[in-house]
């Protein structure tokens, strides 16, 4: 989740072309409505966004339950994580700046696709 249409387009143009499926949200409150309509995986959010910022959209996804089942990693132009993410370090799998490697990128996120699958596994 981006507010910026490039970086959207610039995430789903390398995870398409690596074969990595996406749902694409403009904002934290369409993030949470993909999650209330039963989307699972990863979950990538940036910080800085008009209105509900990043850490707010994790603080609501706890709040209802939508985390069980997901990965949040942030994606963001903050070098370093501020005092808004203390009480969120168990929610948040990873912390990736922007401008970002995208086979680094790739790598991250077939390892939380794996998790996720290893996970769903257990289970069952």
């Amino acid at each position: 989740m981006d507010d910026e249409p490039y970086i959207r387009e610039t995430v789903q143009e390398i995870l398409t072309f690596h074969g990595i499926g996406l749902l694409s949200a403009a904002s934290g409150d369409e993030c949470l409505q993909y999650l209330r309509e039963g989307f699972r995986g990863v979950i990538l959010l940036d910080i800085m966004m008009p209105g509900k910022n990043g850490w707010e959209t994790i603080r609501e996804i706890a709040a209802a339950g939508l985390q069980s089942g997901n990965i949040i990693a942030m994606l963001t132009a903050l070098d370093t994580p501020d005092d808004q993410m203390d009480g969120l370090q168990e929610l948040v799998m990873d912390y990736i700046t922007k401008p970002f490697e995208p086979s680094e990128f790739v790598a991250s996120l077939r390892s939380y696709l794996s998790c996720l699958e290893q996970m769903e596994h257990e289970v069952q």
